[in-house]
């Protein structure tokens, strides 16, 4: 009898990992940094725009590369490779900035991802999305959405909304708001 009992334990462990990917599917904006493919939810993307000249600001953290004008309206430029500890290197002609609507007390704002090149639109089923698999605890992962299978390869999908902190947004919200 507790075969039976271990058995359905492990079938409700699989839907509920069926279950929390459900909300995950649909279409993703999917992009290289480095030599990995993450994916960002497509109803959080404003537009793609070709590299423009980036404004620094000083004090703003190193993964601030700076802000942009974009039809009048400021926004700031977050460089995904210092965020992520990667190295930085040269831009390129596939070099780009992928404008995000951010939820952000209450309200929305635009901040530019840099990525290395934009890749395509996928639309990726609940099940080729997995949970993001567990590290330790010393190594935060709530900016993973999860995992999803595509087209041969894992492609990391991204919660934008938790790749910066509050704190990180806050600071960027108050400089958006100054310049």
């Amino acid at each position: 009898m507790s075969e039976q009992v271990n058995i359905a334990s492990t079938s409700d462990s699989i839907q509920d990992g069926a279950l929390a990917s459900m909300g995950k599917e649909g279409k993703y904006l999917t992009f290289y940094v480095a030599d990995e493919e993450y994916g960002l939810e497509i109803l959080k993307v404003r537009e793609i725009i070709g590299l423009m000249d980036i404004t620094a600001v000083p004090k703003t953290p190193d993964f601030v590369r700076g802000v942009i004008n974009l039809r009048g309206k400021v926004i700031p430029v977050v460089e995904l490779r210092s965020k992520f500890n990667i190295e930085s290197t040269a831009d390129t002609e596939h070099t780009c900035i992928i404008v995000v609507d951010v939820a952000f007390e209450n309200s929305t704002i635009q901040i530019g991802v840099l990525v290395d090149s934009v890749s395509e639109v996928l639309d990726i089923s609940a099940e080729n999305i997995e949970d993001t698999p567990s590290f330790g605890t010393a190594l935060k992962t709530d900016f993973i959405r999860g995992m999803a299978k595509a087209k041969g390869s894992v492609k990391i999908l991204l919660n934008i909304e938790s790749v910066l902190t509050a704190e990180e947004l806050t600071q960027l919200s108050e400089n958006q708001g100054q310049a």
